[in-house]
């Protein structure tokens, strides 16, 4: 019941479109880090740590921080996860990426151990099937059309639209967006930080009419006051994602009510535990919560599929699919049928190193 060797290796898988674009910047690929946890009967535990400068940290930055934290786990009990993480805590201020790659990689060590599902470790599957929501990244009006046209037919309930601060531009994308998929595809939209609160509140009376159902991050993610006068004005549920960047946010931000949902990932909150505490947050206060999108490999969306398998309510779809437009994935597939991912219920995470 020993962890007996711990190590990190790199992750770089390129995007299959090399121009996907958000507000903040392109992203050609997306780097990370593979940690592998081995126990001294030989069963293999994996995670994920996040390398991406304009989502986490710095790619040196994570491996950095994974050299200093990997080595406290070597010789500890493997199921001592809640005592481990915590002392990592302690260790090591911030760093929420490597500090998720180790949480998951305990976590998934432990269930292949005992031979069970992830979710089992945290009370089991609420559902077997988590359905999904599709990205359409910043282009031409025309460009975005066709491209969620083509993500409706697959049979993706939910389509977000990205936008990019140009108000006229913008109101363009959604128009052409809503005309390519037909009235039944959900639209959301995530600004991504680009706009001010009444701004928004302005563009958004000009794109009512095409019957959004979500608007993710309008505001800066320090702008608290302008988040929470979107969700007071706007018609529709208000999400916060960037200003959900920790637990205590989350706390923060269901206290006041200053969102109507909460965008969780995984990486962004330091690992599954505190993930699951701040889905308990959420319910607590009656306010909505899902898994929106953490760029990485099929390891990283089989963990978060395991986690919103978790989840007493999901009214919304997650994001859990986007590793199908990444290639080089080190590990074995997490399938997508029909806009739906069904939790793995082979033991650990359910996907395997390739």
């Amino acid at each position: 019941m020993t962890i007996i060797s711990a190590e990190a290796k790199p992750c770089v898988q390129r995007q299959s479109d090399a121009g996907w674009t958000f507000a903040r910047a392109a992203v050609p690929d997306i780097r990370g880090w593979t940690i592998i946890l081995t126990g001294d009967a030989g069963h293999t535990g994996l995670g994920y740590g996040h390398a991406l400068p304009t989502v986490t940290a710095h790619g040196e930055g994570t491996k950095a921080a994974l050299d200093f934290l990997l080595p406290r786990v070597i010789g500890r009990d493997e199921a001592d996860i809640a005592a481990i993480m915590e002392e990592i805590d302690v260790a090591l201020a911030l760093a929420p990426a490597a500090k998720a790659g180790i949480d998951m990689a305990l976590h998934d060590l432990l269930a292949r151990k005992l031979g069970v599902p992830l979710n089992v470790l945290f009370g089991g599957a609420m559902r077997r099937t988590i359905p999904q929501g599709r990205i359409v990244p910043l282009k031409s009006p025309a460009d975005m059309a066709e491209h969620a046209r083509k993500l409706a037919a697959e049979g993706y309930p939910m389509i977000k639209v990205k936008f990019s601060g140009d108000a006229d531009l913008d109101i363009a994308r959604i128009a052409a967006v809503r005309a390519a998929v037909g009235p039944k595809t959900i639209l959301t939209i995530d600004a991504n930080q680009t706009y001010s609160a009444k701004g928004f509140i302005r563009v958004f009376g000009r794109i009512e009419q095409h019957d959004i159902k979500l608007v993710e991050q309008p505001v800066t993610a320090d702008d608290w006051q302008g988040l929470a006068l979107c969700t007071r004005t706007l018609p529709v549920a208000v999400e916060a994602d960037e200003s959900a960047a920790s637990l205590a946010d989350v706390a923060r931000l269901t206290r006041e009510r200053m969102a109507d949902v909460i965008n969780l990932k995984v990486p962004k909150l330091g690992g599954i535990r505190n993930t699951l505490k701040a889905v308990a947050l959420c319910e607590a206060a009656g306010v909505g919560c899902r898994l929106g999108a953490a760029f990485g490999p099929a390891l990283l969306q089989a963990v978060s599929a395991h986690v919103a398998a978790a989840f007493r309510r999901l009214e919304y779809p997650c994001e859990l699919a986007e590793h199908l437009h990444l290639l080089d994935d080190p590990f074995t597939a997490l399938p997508v049928e029909n806009g739906v991912v069904t939790v793995p219920t082979s033991p650990g995470s359910g996907v395997a190193l390739a």
